[in-house]
């Protein structure tokens, strides 16, 4: 247990500096094993694969945005608006847990350990159980992260188009990644900041912080979280994991962490954590070092989908992967196939696990609904692409979607047109 008084913490963060944990209470939370696990997921899933330096953590944003939700907080306050000390303090626990329910590789793997479930719905379990520490406020920061609370900016700021998650892990993915066109102006996007009517805006002499923002956040997109090497390897660790449940399914038990082994058991359902409070804590278990243990051991099983495909993963003998504006005909899709069965012997099963295919989507900005609201110097509310000076924003507002096939590198692809 903690002393009652509370000192000071500051940790020393290489994208901000120094950042202050705002209370006891919050450094009782990140102290806590659940919290501190975050440590042990990578942010950026594969990402490493293509960008070595990206082996920045969870941990690491979640503190970045809460740093970030406190300064809009204090920009808010400074302008004259009312924020209860209870209400603040909920929106900085919100924000810090927002990512506590992510599992191992964050989102490569969100719906491969247990499927159907998001890691905002393991974010709200985590939050009830660190409820009992304090009732009120946890029941608040609950209300924030589902925008059932009175003041909606809170949400906003906590998942929104222009919120403290997006902009730490702008700033923070490209500090990792050394991709320079991610870097953002966060500290004058939050200077800009401000309310009308509940409702979070920003300042009409911040549009070009804006602009430059969700430029980035599309670059960003298609530079790294949706590189096609990273896109290739991610599927290709999704398949390791459906292929060691398959087993699972069929009595046979690859070796694994008993972490690992209990989700490739069962199929576990939401509904199961809800009635199960215990099955949190074995979530909690796992990390990242599960799954790398788990793959290294694979090389050597008895099955051959597996065990190549694990080998493949771990010496880097990644898939070639196809994008392109048009979906793959099935001309196509059938050559491959043919030739993986010819190459590889394996039978018409064991295909799926070989011949990935699906689609990507690059959605940098949501025009309709909630878009970023800018305030003019007259007090009257516009769009942000209604503002802009040029067509970045209206071209951005637009979903781009594209097409991937990915298979071994063995398969010749030269009549597959990518374009």
């Amino acid at each position: 247990m903690l002393r009652n008084t509370y000192t000071s913490k500051v940790f020393n963060d290489p994208v901000y500096g120094f950042i202050n944990i705002p209370d006891r209470l919050s450094l009782e939370i990140i102290d806590h094993p659940h919290f501190q696990r975050l440590r042990r997921i990578k942010q950026l899933g594969l990402t490493h694969l293509v960008y070595p330096g990206a082996i920045n953590t969870r941990f690491h944003h979640a503190l970045g945005a809460m740093h970030l939700m406190n300064e809009a907080l204090k920009v808010l306050l400074a302008k004259g608006h009312k924020i209860s000390d209870l209400d603040r303090r909920a929106a900085s626990m919100a924000i810090l847990l927002h990512d506590i329910g992510h599992g191992p590789f964050s989102h490569a793997l969100e719906h491969s350990i247990v499927q159907g479930i998001t890691h905002e719905h393991l974010s709200l379990l985590f939050m009830e159980f660190f409820k009992e520490r304090d009732p009120e406020l946890f029941e608040t920061a609950l209300k924030i992260f589902k925008n059932e609370h009175p003041l909606p900016f809170l949400h906003q700021l906590v998942s929104g188009q222009l919120d403290m998650d997006r902009m730490d892990y702008l700033m923070r993915d490209s500090f990792y990644t050394g991709v320079s066109e991610g870097v953002i102006g966060s500290q004058r996007i939050i200077k800009m900041l401000d309310l009308h009517e509940n409702q979070l805006v920003v300042e009409e002499k911040g549009i070009y912080s804006v602009e430059k923002f969700l430029v980035a956040r599309r670059i960003m997109y298609w530079q790294v979280y949706l590189h096609k090497t990273v896109v290739a390897a991610e599927f290709m660790l999704v398949k390791v994991l459906s292929r060691a449940k398959e087993l699972y399914r069929n009595g046979i038990k690859p070796d694994c962490t008993p972490a690992l082994k209990l989700f490739l058991e069962n199929d576990f359902k939401l509904e199961d954590f809800v009635a199960d409070p215990k099955l949190l804590n074995q979530f909690a278990k796992l990390d990242d070092y599960d799954i790398h243990a788990a793959i290294k051991t694979w090389q050597d099983c008895d099955d051959y989908v597996l065990r190549d495909l694990s080998t493949r993963m771990v010496n880097r003998k990644l898939f070639r992967i196809v994008i392109r504006k048009h979906p793959f005909n099935t001309t196509e899709k059938e050559f491959i196939k043919q030739e993986l069965k010819s190459k590889l012997s394996i039978s018409e099963a064991e295909l799926e696990y070989y011949l990935l295919t699906g689609t990507l989507e690059n959605n940098a900005y949501l025009a309709k609904g909630s878009g970023i609201m800018i305030k003019r110097k007259n007090g009257s509310l516009e769009k942000a692409e209604q503002v802009a000076d040029n067509l970045n924003l209206s071209a951005l507002a637009k979903p781009v979607k594209k097409y991937f096939m990915a298979f071994p590198k063995e398969i010749d692809d030269s009549f597959i047109t990518q374009i």
